[in-house]
């Protein structure tokens, strides 16, 4: 990749906790040099003050009304002029030296405009995230286009900006993310990227260590809200269906336990995808939901007062 030392990283920030200070950490020991890690921080009762003085961070803070999942990365990547611009997340952890390095390497090719990196899971990931985090990121890096809509369905605009590098002059070509969006704003501009002639890459050198256990109520709200954002930005999705990636997933889980000798996890599985599904349903139905409804389904209950 030319010019590597023109990279730089956004970070949105909500109450963080140490692990952040770690991860910047870690950023300023990486083998392809970053010039500024740019903290947005929507304010709260907890900020490290610390942060603002490591030498190439730069934090800016927001009011909670003034967070959108869109917008406030399109702040951030309006404060750098890199060619390279990668975004994280605060819980999102590089698992080596060469995260960035490996990140932007796919960048090279002419029409790739993003490249998103692993996640792996973390060690108190419970056994069932952890094939999740297998298969949905998986050890073969990829570039998808176009093309491949086909085989992969919806997956061709898979991407995850809790670490993914975008190129400039792609990104400012497409218009940056969605300004208004409750969630998704990665697949949304990977998705307008693909139908532009574009490609999306993954980068499985590239690993950071983040996964959750949501909990069967947050996987649903998490769901609801996927789905509103699919439901929004028709133009993108409604010629792709994520109900059977999801059945798949599934199906491959389940036989990854039976394999594992844990049955017993089965129920647990039935009852999570039960409210990922249920909550996906409601969230593409969210127009016909009362208003107090649509607020309770959703984990982005601020999204809703704008």
């Amino acid at each position: 990749m030319n010019n590597p030392e023109r990279v730089d990283v956004v970070i949105p920030t909500y109450r963080p906790d140490g692990r952040l200070e770690e991860l910047l950490k870690r950023l300023g020991k990486q083998s392809c040099p970053i010039r500024h890690i740019y903290v947005i921080n929507t304010r709260s009762d907890r900020f490290p003050e610390d942060v603002e003085h490591i030498p190439g961070v730069i934090v800016s803070h927001i009011d909670q009304e003034d967070f959108d999942h869109g917008a406030t990365r399109n702040l951030g990547f309006s404060m750098s002029d890199a060619k390279i611009v990668v975004f994280m997340t605060q819980d999102a952890m590089p698992a080596d030296s060469r995260l960035i390095e490996n990140l932007i390497e796919p960048l090279g090719e002419e029409l790739v405009g993003v490249s998103y990196a692993r996640q792996l899971p973390a060690s108190d990931c419970d056994f069932i995230e952890r094939y999740t985090r297998r298969f949905n990121y998986p050890e073969e890096s990829r570039i998808k286009g176009k093309e491949d809509i086909p085989e992969l369905g919806i997956k061709t605009f898979f991407c995850s900006n809790v670490c993914a590098a975008y190129r400039r002059d792609v990104y400012e070509a497409l218009g940056g993310f969605s300004r208004r969006t409750i969630f998704n704003e990665d697949m949304i501009l990977a998705g307008r990227m693909v139908q532009a002639g574009y490609k999306v890459a993954y980068a499985a050198g590239a690993r950071v260590i983040h996964s959750h256990n949501y909990s069967g109520l947050q996987q649903f709200h998490r769901n609801f809200d996927l789905a509103v954002s699919q439901a929004d930005n028709p133009e993108v999705f409604s010629q792709v269906r994520s109900e059977s990636e999801g059945i798949r997933l599934v199906k491959n889980t389940m036989g990854y336990l039976l394999k594992s000798r844990k049955p017993y996890l089965i129920p647990v599985l039935v009852y999570k995808s039960g409210c990922k599904y249920l909550g996906y349903k409601l969230g593409q139905n969210y127009r016909k939901l009362p208003q107090w409804v649509v607020k309770w389904c959703s984990m982005s209950t601020t999204y809703w007062g704008k």
